[in-house]
């Protein structure tokens, strides 16, 4: 089996969230979908699996943290250039998230940060490398 990544996030509206992610550009996969959980693919080898809480917490070992309050991790996900960064940006804050703070442009690198409706954080980016400092 090829090595894949699998985000589990705790939401509180399952089909408003995935309504959210199908508008950053996600696609859902309904073999390893239902009423409690939603599995939204990126790519060939990432995916987020949006949970119900109820649903989440029948793997958790602590409680689900308020991700509106609090940050439980950043996630990032990278494109190709800055249009496409600003596309998704602009699709997903369409579809209710917010976005907490404005592009950052570290020279090789700009991205923009958006939120969903339960707080989790995405961070969209994308690198040129060839204008990496050497120095």
């Amino acid at each position: 089996m090829a090595k894949q990544i699998f985000i589990n996030l705790a939401v509180k509206d399952l089909q408003k969230s995935m309504n959210f992610y199908t508008a950053l550009g996600f696609t859902n996969n309904p073999q390893f979908s239902d009423e409690t959980g939603k599995c939204m693919v990126w790519c060939e080898n990432i995916f987020v699996m949006l949970l119900t809480h109820e649903k989440f917490a029948n793997f958790a070992t602590k409680p689900i943290a308020d991700t509106k309050t609090k940050l439980a991790g950043l996630f990032s996900l990278s494109v190709d250039n800055v249009d496409e960064i600003n596309r998704i940006l602009a699709n997903g804050l369409q579809a209710g998230g917010i976005e907490p703070a404005e592009m950052k442009d570290y020279g090789f690198m700009q991205q923009r940060t958006i939120e969903d409706f339960d707080g989790h954080t995405w961070e969209i980016f994308c690198m040129d490398m060839t204008k990496f400092p050497t120095e």
